[in-house]
């Protein structure tokens, strides 16, 4: 139920022009990267400071409405979508760079901070933040600790988790949490895990604390070509059985390679069936004996050529490619759907071929792009929203897909979060008893239910009836994207 006086109060708490309600100018706010969802938000709170984000959450736990906190909008599974009825708290205006301490290999940020300004603050001392997804430039690290996120470097260096220390979390209870801190170990219970990935259901994140690294001494990398696509997916396998952690593997398919060639012009071979890109660092004796073993392995594999990028510049082109795969996706078709699922490395050869099977079933291309090194899986699923059914034959194909990764012994997320997109997928994941333990988690830091409520967890009605319950490795509910 709207209340107007809460609008008021939240003028009389925030800055001019902080508080946004024009309909035109709510528009950029009713989606985040899932795009087939779109609702816009009753109002948009634009904090500057903690004090405000304090009195936002007070204000709406006294008038009892709901709170979607939102970054920079670059999230892909509807977790920062807003509600109709709801305040949209949205955190960029939060964005500075609190301090770097080279000393003890940390930053203390706040969580409107572009991911990719992190390692621009750190890089005058030689150490950089480790976790890169595509898109760097503009997702913010307050996303990226809502989501978990990952990158092209999450093999070796681990996921937003891994190279967070600290944080501190403003509750809609008016508590403020300070978790971890500046060194590897804390006391007490280890919350920065039930936080990270938590997306926005617990509380409100206003600092974080990440840990840096040390430049490399040396890095190569690879690019292998292959005229098989499970052949590649093998060799995946091969190279982590061989004894070597790559900085990064990723794998492309020919529709991903050459949509990345039209658009960034990475010099990737345009007759390849798929890549593999592999970076390797360390020390530069180390590397030149990773790199021995690796071009061996990749041509027991099968390889139809490798090529060694030594230097700076080509190794940031064949990067650059990588992480413009995305946006090159959409020269191919007017929509896709960007999947997101999990699962053993040893299976990527035969559930890559099962995604290629299933793309000619529903007639639909699918380009195949993703951290292959921990088997996440972004299939880009093409298609044409303007004619009818294609959108609803993309969510039932990328509901195949994500059976296929239970059924392979994988997640049906990996780092984009379940937001909306995936809580009927949730319910093949998990059983009723751990779904009820997230329940229980959730109500012990939001006991009223106003914390981004409808996101990431089903309700067990919901699965009840969806019938997805104890079913792992078997029969998939359908995962298409729910309307609210």
């Amino acid at each position: 139920m709207r209340n107007p006086r809460v609008i008021n109060l939240l003028r009389e708490e925030l800055s001019a022009g902080s508080v946004v309600t024009d309909t035109h100018a709510l528009t950029p706010f009713e989606t985040d990267g899932l795009t087939a969802i779109r609702q816009k938000p009753w109002v948009v709170a634009l904090p500057e400071t903690v004090k405000q984000v304090r009195a936002v959450l007070r204000i709406c736990r006294e008038h009892r409405v709901p709170v979607v906190t939102r970054g920079a909008g670059t999230g892909l599974s509807g977790g920062a979508r807003p509600l109709a009825d709801g305040v949209l708290l949205t955190l960029t205006k939060m964005n500075r760079i609190l301090e770097v301490i080279p000393q003890a290999r940390v930053a203390r940020v706040e969580p409107g901070v572009p991911n990719a300004r992190i390692t621009e603050a750190a890089a005058p001392f030689g150490l950089y933040y480790a976790p890169d997804p595509s898109s760097q430039i503009a997702c913010s690290i307050g996303g990226n600790v809502a989501e978990n996120s990952g990158g092209v470097h999450c093999l070796k260096y681990g996921l937003t988790l891994n190279n967070v220390l600290g944080m501190t979390v403003q509750t809609l209870e008016g508590d403020e949490l300070v978790l971890g801190g500046k060194t590897l170990d804390a006391p007490g219970y280890d919350l920065i895990a039930a936080m990270v990935g938590s997306e926005g259901m617990l509380g409100v994140v206003t600092e974080v604390v990440v840990k840096l690294l040390p430049e490399p001494f040396a890095k190569r990398v690879l690019l292998a070509a292959f005229d098989d696509l499970r052949r590649a997916g093998d060799a995946v396998a091969a190279i982590i059985r061989g004894g070597v952690i790559p900085a990064g593997l990723e794998m492309m398919d020919a529709l991903a390679i050459n949509a990345a060639e039209d658009y960034a012009n990475a010099g990737y071979p345009r007759d390849a069936a798929a890549i593999l890109l592999c970076e390797l660092d360390g020390t530069e004796e180390g590397v030149n004996a990773d790199v021995g073993i690796v071009r061996g392995i990749l041509d027991e594999a099968g390889a139809t050529g490798v090529r060694i990028a030594s230097e700076e510049a080509d190794r940031e082109n064949l990067w650059r490619g990588r992480k413009a795969a995305f946006p090159a996706a959409g020269r191919m078709a007017p929509d896709y759907y960007c999947m997101d699922g999990t699962i053993p490395r040893r299976e990527l050869g035969d559930v890559l071929t099962e995604i290629a099977i299933l793309s000619e079933r529903f007639g639909l291309p699918v380009a195949n792009v993703f951290h292959a090194g921990d088997g996440n899986l972004h299939p880009l699923i093409l298609f044409d929203s303007s004619k009818p059914g294609e959108l609803e034959k993309a969510e039932q194909f990328g509901g195949e897909i994500l059976k296929l990764c239970v059924a392979r012994g994988g997640t049906v997320t990996g780092e984009h979060g379940v937001g909306v997109e995936k809580l009927d997928a949730m319910c093949a994941q998990f059983t009723d008893t751990e779904l009820d333990q997230f329940h229980r988690l959730k109500a012990a830091f939001d006991p009223e239910g106003l914390m981004n409520p409808g996101k990431a967890i089903p309700t067990l009605a919901r699965c009840s009836e969806l019938g997805g319950m104890h079913v792992r490795g078997g029969a998939l509910p359908h995962a298409g994207l729910e309307r609210f």
